[in-house]
């Protein structure tokens, strides 16, 4: 178990490298491991040539959880999934978090924070509805029901396109396996080049001889 926590971050780091990955996308929680990816690859560079790029990770902000206490987790079960059919979302967006001192709706609410105003500010499309629910939330002249039902339909618009794609995939039958196994060997190809290539500059390029065994050149 030790050994495993020990060199699990280098399997990570070998993942990237190995198809030469200049852009890592991870949460915050996983940059430490690009980090060290990128480490491994500049001292492979300087010992050697230059044939690893020194990947990013570019980091987005994230997501509050329909819960309003963490960030959005499927384990968590504070998630909207990209998956989740209209009705499904309806419900979810009724449950969430919003201001717990506004009891009523004509008391004056809370925007900056609401889990609520960020999904509107995030997935809805139509901005001056987000403003004008703002708005008239700031000044108690609206409840929490029409805010979380435009809400609904907000990410509803938003998800159409996303199911409809999905539905096609799965109207395909063998289709994602196919992509599947094209990226593998796309994949394989691109692992292979990158051995051939750390070779190389190591000068551990091999040929086979006359009795089947790799000789060093």
């Amino acid at each position: 178990a030790s050994m495993a926590l020990l060199s699990y971050p280098v399997l990570q780091s070998a993942d990237i490298l190995m198809v030469r990955g200049d852009v890592v996308p991870v949460g915050k929680d996983q940059a430490s491991h690009v980090e060290l990816t990128r480490e491994i690859a500049r001292r492979f560079n300087q010992t050697y040539a230059d044939v690893f790029p020194e990947p990013d990770a570019p980091l987005t902000p994230v997501l509050v959880g329909t819960d309003g206490q963490t960030k959005a987790s499927k384990s968590v079960g504070n998630v909207i999934m990209l998956s989740d059919p209209p009705d499904a979302v309806e419900a979810k967006v009724r449950t969430m978090f919003t201001d717990p001192k506004r009891i009523r709706a004509d008391i004056p609410g809370t925007v900056e924070g609401n889990p609520v105003f960020i999904y509107h500010e995030e997935f809805n499309d139509d901005q001056d509805e987000v403003a004008d629910l703002a708005d008239r939330y700031r000044q108690g002249k609206v409840g929490d029901v029409e805010v979380k039902t435009k809400l609904a339909a907000a990410l509803n618009r938003f998800l159409d396109p996303i199911r409809d794609r999905r539905e096609t995939f799965a109207a395909q039958k063998g289709l994602v396996e196919e992509i599947i196994e094209a990226g593998s060997a796309r994949a394989r190809e691109e692992c292979h080049q990158t051995l051939e290539m750390a070779r190389e500059a190591m000068g551990l390029t091999y040929f086979r001889g006359g009795d089947g065994v790799e000789v060093s050149k």
